[in-house]
């Protein structure tokens, strides 16, 4: 029996019968298993876009390769399309959409309303009920554990199982260490525990300035009238409170966001989604989806946003927060509320506190994906790769990179950063304070920088490299070259990075040792990733060298010297935080939650001593 011929896909031929209504694609490879899942405005339109003889990116080709059948359903709204889309993804999981594996609920603190005495409680839930108060929700049950412990110290509210509760005869430990006001045996009334009880649902709701204030007018009360101990507990829990608002990084407003951020670097990309409840930052969850077709970061978010909501059963706010603009922004909006049967906004371009999560999230992100592209396991492969891509006969132990870095030639620092296999070594890396050149001339600091390091390594004070990296390209790498020379130094490999016309990462091209030999590698490949890491790295720490010899006068400023800050406001900013050191500390947030302090301010008094 012959084997069956699979015969190959005619997209001309597909491509005259489909229709310009919206719907659902679904892609299938020769075992009609499905490759990937879209949606369109105009389907006819959008498919034809995969058929182009130029302008598809190397992972869509390789996606057009495989397809052996497109099978499609028509839907009557781009809204409607978008529904089915994530509802396919879901049930079919294709290896070329974005796919979400964590599917779990999230943690909780509950505050049951049927109880005269309500305990806060780790709850995890899929869908809230109306037993009682819900905050969250949060992104773990650590974070839930800690938020539980404060309020526990604070408030001395009980954590103890109603069962226990009902069956006590004495109380037990957390009242003897002054973690619980014992309501299980009478020792506090009704009416007392309430109070403390609402006072923590409000530290949860955001507003624990307003119970600060309260507390601290009952602890002047309680001292007018000779109450000491009553005012001494007053005043510590006051103490407490205002350690809690100084480590609630964002807590300025109220509103309920999911904040989704974006960062992608060669190797690898992470979105970080920051959960802010009744205006508090509950925490945060990373995710490194594969981006199968090199999408955009606004095609991106799109579909991960849709997919995190409407393939998943996340809460959802009454605003998302994306760090670019998403695509077909009106149609997943429209989306997204039809699913919460409530409005819901979506938004990238914001200010104020809504630009600090924005910040934070992203700030989050960055770090995520940096940690990840980092770890050893990576780093291992990529020094292999790169010993492959120079045709080296052994694999480099230890590398080098230089950069420069000046303001129209003022405060010009020449960086050099050190890698082995394990990462970063960052107490070999140096700055140096280039003097004595004309301003912008780079290829002089960078000669003057590499002398003086490459003295100090053939006179062995320093470790020797296998790998010198300079970026800049062919100046810069036959500047090297000068200087290797007169040093005498001819056992170390050279290389210079000059970047694409675009100057987008990716399109680099590497120079070996001289400008004749030179190599171009693909964007996947894990050496190029490697020399990217490491002169992104140079370039980071160039910049903050030269920011620092730029500020350093600024840094040293004190609050007599910052317009607006007299007398009395340096009493209340001294009193608050318990000296200078304590106010050089605090972050802008902090510092406008002092009174007489408003935000210009305390962005003012920051930048003063900060830079």
């Amino acid at each position: 029996m012959n084997d069956e011929v699979i015969t190959a896909f005619d997209p001309r031929q597909f491509l005259k019968t489909v229709t310009e209504s919206p719907g659902v694609y679904r892609m299938l490879d020769e075992h009609e298993n499905v490759l990937y899942v879209g949606k369109a405005k105009r389907l006819k339109a959008r498919l034809s876009s995969y058929f182009r003889n130029t302008g598809l990116n190397a992972k869509t080709r390789a996606l057009v390769s495989r397809i052996r059948d497109i099978q499609v359903t028509v839907t009557r709204s781009e809204t409607e399309a978008l529904l089915l889309e994530q509802t396919l993804i879901k049930q079919q999981r294709p290896p070329y959409n974005i796919l979400l594996r964590d599917d779990k609920s999230y943690p909780y603190i509950f505050a049951s309303d049927r109880h005269p005495y309500p305990a806060l409680e780790l709850r995890r839930v899929r869908q809230k009920r109306g037993d009682g108060r819900y905050f969250g929700p949060f992104t773990s049950s650590g974070a839930v554990r800690e938020s539980l412990s404060l309020m526990q110290k604070i408030f001395r509210i009980r954590n103890c199982e109603d069962s226990v509760f009902a069956h006590r005869s004495r109380p037990c430990l957390q009242y003897q260490i002054d973690r619980c006001t014992a309501p299980c045996v009478g020792y506090i009334s009704q009416e007392d525990y309430q109070r403390d009880l609402n006072h923590a649902l409000m530290c949860m709701e955001g507003k624990s300035d307003q119970v600060t204030k309260k507390l601290y007018a009952d602890m002047e009360t309680a001292a007018k009238e000779l109450q000491f101990e009553q005012a001494a507990f007053l005043r510590d829990q006051v103490q407490q409170l205002r350690r809690l608002q100084t480590q609630q990084s964002v807590d300025t407003a109220g509103g309920d966001a999911d904040v989704f951020a974006l960062a992608e670097r060669a190797g690898g990309l992470c979105v970080s989604v920051l959960i802010i409840r009744q205006g508090r930052v509950l925490g945060s969850r990373h995710h490194m989806p594969d981006n199968g077709l090199d999408l955009a970061p606004e095609a991106l978010l799109s579909s991960f946003v849709s997919q995190y909501y409407l393939g998943q059963s996340n809460e959802m706010p009454t605003e998302v927060l994306t760090s670019h603009a998403v695509e077909d922004q009106e149609v997943l909006q429209e989306a997204l509320s039809e699913h919460a049967e409530r409005r819901l906004r979506i938004a990238h371009q914001v200010r104020g506190h809504r630009a600090q999560w924005l910040e934070l999230a992203q700030t989050n992100a960055d770090q995520h994906l940096a940690t990840k592209l980092a770890s050893r396991q990576q780093l291992n492969a990529r020094f292999k790769a790169l010993a492959e891509a120079l045709d080296l006969e052994e694999t480099p132990q230890r590398m080098e990179c230089f950069d420069i870095s000046h303001s129209s030639g003022e405060a010009t620092v020449a960086s050099c950063v050190v890698f082995d296999q394990s990462g970063p070594i960052k107490s070999d890396y140096r700055r140096f304070n280039i003097e004595g050149v004309a301003a912008g001339d780079d290829y002089a600091a960078m000669r003057q920088a590499l002398t003086r390091r490459y003295k100090r390594i053939q006179s062995g004070d320093v470790p020797r490299p296998d790998i010198l990296i300079v970026d800049g390209g062919k100046g810069q790498l036959n500047m090297a070259r000068e200087v290797f020379e007169e040093q005498g130094v001819f056992d170390i490999v050279l290389l210079g990075v000059a970047k694409g016309t675009t100057r987008k990462p990716g399109l680099e091209t590497l120079f070996i040792d001289t400008i004749e030999r030179s190599l171009t590698l693909e964007s996947t490949s894990g050496a190029l990733h490697l020399i990217q890491h490491i002169r992104d790295e140079a370039h980071r720490f160039a910049i903050t060298g030269h920011r620092q010899q730029r500020d350093k006068a600024r840094r040293s400023s004190t609050l007599q010297e910052i317009p607006g800050i007299g007398p009395k406001r340096r009493r209340e900013l001294l009193r608050h935080f318990g000296g200078l050191q304590g106010i050089r500390n605090a972050s802008r947030d902090d510092l406008a939650r002092v009174p007489g302090i408003n935000a210009q301010l305390a962005t003012q008094i920051h930048q003063a001593l900060h830079g």
